[in-house]
């Protein structure tokens, strides 16, 4: 899919028509949005604006590091970006990251995604204002703080979600609860490797020139930067707090099972004691007293309760129930 956004004078976003006829003077000064494009959508916007196929077909990889990379006038900005899914068969969210990159040559800006993502779509309807695409120095600068926020924004969800999860753990021990709990803390592990390879980004392209800075551009990069190192405290100090909860947890359901063999294992020992009188007593042996006793059979019952009970209150007295 290729989506052609430009802005008004009132800097405005809008979307070009899908008629639209495309052209190497129409592109100009415009934000060219590739969504899992196809060989034939690639080859379009390769020839009409000289920027290499491969820069096109670098985010299709979802593998993809987060890089920069420079050839000649063309330079390609390869970040992670998050991405929520909704698990239809657990009933809950999932949290992830893809590769999204973002290219520079001459007039042309180009941003291409394996699929569409919250942080392209905030721009393309309108909830980030004054945004201009003529300027692609400001407008990388500004993806890249978005990018940051969103990080910020779902973490805050998956430390929601794990709160909710942690609070139907205390009442009830359920396997979606801890499944659940387990693929918020692979989501976490993700968002880490991903902010971190951001970083490093956005350090190059405050270090170096790679882009023309202005002064404005500079107020963004460095607050994208902010951003980014807060989403990494942020996302480590969840990890930490997670990973000590599945700990604990993990414990306490140790702790429930030698609970319930602990049980079983004196509850074992109060039945076999009839069960060894009963025994003793069935054995096809002369001069067992009370073998022809017209009572015999009562008695035996009598003992083993007895003794039954009494090993009973032993084993309570040993906290074994």
């Amino acid at each position: 899919m290729i989506d052609i956004l430009y802005n008004d004078a009132n800097k405005n976003v809008f979307v070009c028509p899908e008629e639209q006829e495309l052209s190497s003077e129409f592109l100009v000064n415009k934000w060219i949005n590739l969504v899992n494009p196809d060989d034939r959508e690639v080859d379009r916007i390769s020839s009409l604006t000289g920027i290499p196929e491969e820069y096109l077909k670098a985010a299709l990889d979802e593998e993809e590091r987060a890089r920069i990379d420079k050839d000649d006038d063309c330079v390609m900005v390869l970040i992670d970006v998050p991405i929520i899914e909704e698990d239809p068969e657990n009933n809950y969210y999932t949290y992830g990251t893809i590769p999204m990159s973002i290219i520079h040559k001459d007039n042309y800006f180009v941003t291409v995604c394996l699929r569409e993502n919250s942080v392209v779509n905030d721009f393309k309807f309108g909830r980030v204002k004054n945004v201009e695409t003529h300027k692609s120095t400001r407008l990388t600068f500004r993806l890249l703080y978005a990018v940051s926020t969103k990080y910020l924004y779902y973490l805050r969800l998956i430390n929601k979600a794990s709160q909710r999860v942690q609070s139907t753990l205390e009442k009830s021990m359920k396997n979606n609860a801890i499944l659940e709990m387990l693929d918020l803390q692979k989501s976490l592990v993700y968002f880490s490797t991903s902010i971190s390879a951001n970083d490093a980004v956005i350090e190059k392209l405050n270090k170096q020139s790679y882009l023309k800075k202005y002064e404005e551009d500079q107020d963004v990069i460095d607050d994208a930067g902010i951003e980014n190192k807060q989403a990494a405290e942020m996302c480590s100090i969840y990890r930490e707090i997670m990973n000590g909860t599945m700990e604990a947890f993990g414990t306490i359901i140790n702790n429930n099972v030698n609970d319930i063999m602990k049980f079983l294992t004196a509850l074992t020992l109060v039945i076999s004691v009839p069960t060894l009188i009963a025994s003793l007593f069935g054995m096809n042996l002369g001069g067992i007293p009370g073998v022809n006793h017209p009572w015999g059979f009562t008695i035996v019952c009598a003992i083993s309760i007895v003794l039954a009970v009494i090993s009973g209150i032993f084993l309570a007295k040993k906290k074994m129930f």
